[in-house]
């Protein structure tokens, strides 16, 4: 069984003396704690050195890929392919199965695997004996340096990093010329205070000052190649009756020299923005299609580079840039945040309030696409990313015309769109109803329902007062005590029976006829006044 081991310098093919070794992995160091110890586990077979550099970064390079190098084909050719019984030892698993494919070997790759290259790489130099430690340690620091310029040559990443650089440095070329602008006003205002409301292009403020000077030169100056007619004429008038305070030669010598300062770094700002937009084409043709150079620039520096881009998803560049919002919102609970960066693109910047979320959403979408097509796609073109714009200013057209198309069977008539106009409309309480003078009280009108209800109680409380009048007189009409007896005869009899009948009041169900506790006190004290 045949171990094959890489260093700086070659491919080293050991022999593993005992097999039984492998198996008993944890052990192993041990055995190679002295270098007679190692030299009884693994002998070395063969040793192909690299002739330079160049080639030992070449199989270096191709051994992190996973591919086989020219030394190391030329090395399984000539010792490992006549004397490999059954298996051959590899530490990498790509490099195994590329030699597997390639010279129909069987490879091993796993953890006992690397504990013995692992072994054999702490006894390296005894077991190296032809090779000096010397030459070794030069070696790996020069395949360490190549290897290193070769990852910064080739690196994906690299353009990238310029795009960055670049865009953070218009980002603070921006800051410092607003800064600088500012205090330029500000400085000169005091001089010529009437200019800055005349003239409001900030560039174009900065020429006139750097030309005029003082306003006394105003009317002597030819401002024709920078200003208009009419505003030339206008600064020249406003210089005659400006209200400003005196300056001397040296204050406006410093103002000339700020204002020399401006235009130089105005200038270099427009060629730093020509070269990004270079930049953005040639990297990502697509997304600067899409949404511009500018937006493509902030979101390549937010993720770090395109790579990372393209492996975001569309929702995350949705809301890049506005994450101190989205977790604020989160924490919050209140609604999260539907736009970023993203936000200032022309397509997002065109649309209506209301469709600011929708358009955003749809645009990051699509960007998403172009970024992956432009980190992952050979031989890129801007054509998607044209295509897509498109059908987003399509999209954007039927959003703002809420969503109208043609009439069907007409297909010369097209629907008028009218946009819909709030209007303001301002009520006033009218003083006139406060006044509660000469007027008659208002009647409130009872609905019919209402009448049932009232005419109903009104009946049933007669109803009751009159048969407690009819209880009243029955018991007043009682005989008193002094009073002689009538002759009585049988027909007198049944006639009173018959009138003690009539009287009777016959219940009814619906009315309740019990009588309070005061009314009973009252029939009392009736009752004994009529037998007194």
């Amino acid at each position: 069984m045949l171990v094959l081991f890489e260093t700086p310098a070659g491919y080293a093919i050991f022999k593993l003396l005992d097999e039984s070794k492998l198996s008993e992995i944890d052990n192993l160091y041990q055995e190679f704690n002295t270098p007679e110890g190692a030299s009884t586990v693994v002998k070395l077979k063969n040793f192909v050195k690299f002739e330079d550099t160049t080639e030992a970064l070449a199989a270096t390079t191709a051994a992190i890929e996973g591919k086989i190098s020219k030394p190391l084909k030329k090395a399984l050719k000539k010792y490992v392919c006549k004397e490999v019984q059954d298996q051959l030892l590899v530490g990498d698993s790509k490099l195994g199965s590329a030699i597997r494919e390639k010279f129909d070997l069987q490879c091993v790759s796993n953890t006992n695997v690397q504990e013995l290259l692992r072994c054999i790489r702490s006894q390296m130099d005894s077991l190296l004996a032809g090779l000096p430690k010397k030459e070794m340690t030069a070696m790996a620091l020069g395949l360490a340096h190549s290897l290193s310029r070769y990852k910064l040559k080739f690196s994906p990443d690299k353009i990238d990093t310029m795009i960055v650089q670049a865009q953070c440095l218009l980002d603070d070329l921006d800051k410092e010329l607003n800064n600088y602008i500012m205090r330029c006003r500000e400085w000169y205002g005091w001089h010529f205070p009437e200019l800055g409301k005349i003239i409001t292009d900030n560039t174009l403020f900065v020429k006139v000052v750097k030309l005029i000077g003082t306003r006394d030169y105003a009317s002597k100056t030819d401002l024709s190649d920078i200003l208009p007619e009419d505003l030339e004429e206008k600064v020249k008038e406003a210089a005659e009756i400006s209200m400003g305070t005196e300056i001397s030669e040296d204050d406006i010598m410093n103002i000339q020299n700020l204002c020399d300062e401006i235009i130089s770094i105005t200038d270099y700002r427009t060629h730093l923005t020509d070269y990004l937009k270079a930049r953005m084409m040639a990297m990502a043709p697509n997304l600067t299609v899409l949404i511009g150079e500018h937006i493509g620039a902030r979101l390549i520096a937010h993720a770090g580079s395109l790579m990372n881009l393209a492996k975001h998803p569309a929702s995350t560049i949705q809301i890049f840039g506005a994450e101190k919002a989205l977790f604020r919102a989160l924490k919050t609970k209140k609604d999260t945040p539907k736009y970023g960066l993203i936000y200032h693109a022309q397509l997002v910047g065109q649309c209506s309030t209301k469709n600011k979320g929708k358009m955003s959403r749809m645009l990051a979408a699509k960007a998403a696409l172009a970024t992956r097509v432009d980190a992952f796609g050979e031989d890129v073109s801007f054509e998607l990313g044209a295509e897509h714009k498109v059908k987003l200013e399509n999209r954007l057209r039927l959003l703002e015309e809420g969503n109208l198309r043609r009439i069907s069977g007409t297909g010369k008539a097209k629907i008028k769109f009218e946009k819909y106009h709030s209007k303001s409309e301002v009520y006033q309480y009218p003083d006139a109803s406060d006044n509660t003078i000469d007027k008659k009280p208002i009647k409130r009108e009872h609905s019919p329902d209402e009448d049932q209800v009232s005419a109903k109680k009104i009946k049933l409380e007669n109803d009751v007062s009159k048969v407690s009048l009819k209880n009243i007189k029955t018991e007043n009409e009682e005989p008193a005590e002094d009073a002689l007896p009538e002759p009585s005869s049988e027909k007198k009899k049944k006639k009173k029976r018959k009138s003690e009948v009539k009287t009777e009041p016959e219940p009814e169900p619906e009315v309740s006829l019990e009588e309070p506790k005061s009314e009973k006190k009252k029939k009392k004290k009736r009752q004994s006044q009529a037998d007194e």
